[in-house]
């Protein structure tokens, strides 16, 4: 596909990045068999020479679809390895390939499983979790952001595009709406670049929350209807704890976001979403077959729940397709709980082995007065 090759181009650029340099995202011209990835001379920004000679790469262009051109993005910019990105920040995504720009970013609290901490600072573990390790937290950026809707269709098998949603502001307690091409990214994910083009991400909402302004670096600010739709939504968007582990080669990652409470039946239900990212960090292939949940309420009840696939996928991870990320939705009558489990996953030789899903808490600390905001500006 298209956004396949483009992202093999402009990673294949990546691996070779001088710090000194800049170099052009990549242009291709259409051809039967093959597709060709046009180098200019590299020239230094701080003295303004050019060096080397220009280079051809060639690529296959199987999964190309037929007719497509790729064309010239940007020039990629220095990743920065400290401080944050900028709203308005033009970057790719560096797994899934896609065009995006930062709204604004989110500093959460990462728990990760593959790191042996102190005895202090640490995550407690739920009631029946596996393990009794202990997890120290640290602060990591995330970043709000909109993805480019040209690119929603190439990557739609690998990671949801819909995936932040909120609950409906009428009475059923289960309706949920969406926001299409709103994400979350972690920091080491973004590969920034910048353009020429005064508008170039393309998604309904680029213009409402942002304006070109060339006197910027970047060039895109926010808008007033942006401040105040991060304002109003704060409490249903916030990013504030993200949990990882490793088994085998296979990286989990979970976010859980509290989504408010609805009155149903006389009760109270409280409705979270959780993100998970499947990483294959191995050169192996395996595919995801089945999930088994469990699900802690602070009523006192313990749900297990068991299934074929995710979201009715069952994701393969290889080398070249390593990660696949989803979003679903939980709701216990109790104001908290915890939820942990296993994925069963199928090498090819029909083997399998279990993959730990890091436990994580499930908090209703928002101020649940004013209703999710959603689209409203």
């Amino acid at each position: 596909m298209a956004a396949c090759a483009l992202r093999r181009g402009l990673l294949s650029t990546v691996s070779k990045y001088n710090k000194k340099h800049t170099q052009r995202i990549v242009s291709v011209v259409d051809s039967s068999s093959v597709f060709e990835v046009n180098r200019p001379r590299l020239q230094c920004r701080a003295c303004g020479l050019s060096g080397g000679v220009q280079q051809r790469r060639f690529m296959s262009s199987r999964n190309r679809p037929e007719g497509k051109i790729l064309e010239t993005v940007g020039v990629f910019e220095a990743v920065k390895q400290h401080g944050k990105y900028e709203t308005g920040q033009l970057f790719l995504h560096s797994v899934f390939g896609y065009r995006g720009i930062v709204l604004f970013p989110w500093h959460a609290r990462l728990y990760d499983r593959d790191i042996t901490p102190p005895m202090s600072d640490s995550k407690p573990e739920p009631p029946g979790a596996h393990g009794s390790k202990e997890v120290k937290g640290k602060t990591h950026t995330y970043y709000q952001v909109l993805i480019d809707t040209r690119d929603c269709p190439h990557i739609s098998q690998r990671s949801q595009t819909e995936a932040v949603t909120f609950l409906a502001n009428h009475d059923d307690s289960r309706a949920l709406y969406a926001i299409p091409g709103l994400d979350y990214v972690s920091h080491e994910d973004i590969l920034p670049y910048n353009s020429t083009e005064q508008a170039p991400i393309q998604h309904e909402l680029f213009e409402r929350f942002l304006m070109y302004n060339p006197a910027k670096s970047p060039p895109f600010t926010a808008r007033d209807t942006l401040k105040a739709w991060q304002e109003k939504n704060h409490p249903w968007l916030e990013l504030s704890d993200v949990h990882r582990e490793t088994t085998e080669n296979i990286r989990v990652t979970v976010i859980p976001f509290y989504m408010g409470m609805r009155e149903a039946q006389n009760s109270h239900v409280y409705w979270w979403r959780y993100c998970i990212r499947l990483e294959n960090m191995g050169n192996e292939v395996v595919q995801l077959r089945e999930r088994h949940w469990r699900i802690f309420s602070l009523s006192g009840t313990l749900e297990t729940v068991r299934g074929r696939g995710v979201v009715g996928r069952e994701p393969v991870l290889s080398k070249e397709q390593p990660a696949f990320q989803y979003s679903s939705h939980v709701s216990l009558q109790a104001p908290s709980g915890h939820m942990w489990g296993t994925f069963r996953i199928e090498r090819t030789d029909g083997s399998h082995f279990d993959v730990r899903i890091p436990p994580f808490s499930l908090e209703s600390n928002k101020d649940d007065k004013a209703p999710p905001a959603g689209y409203t500006f």
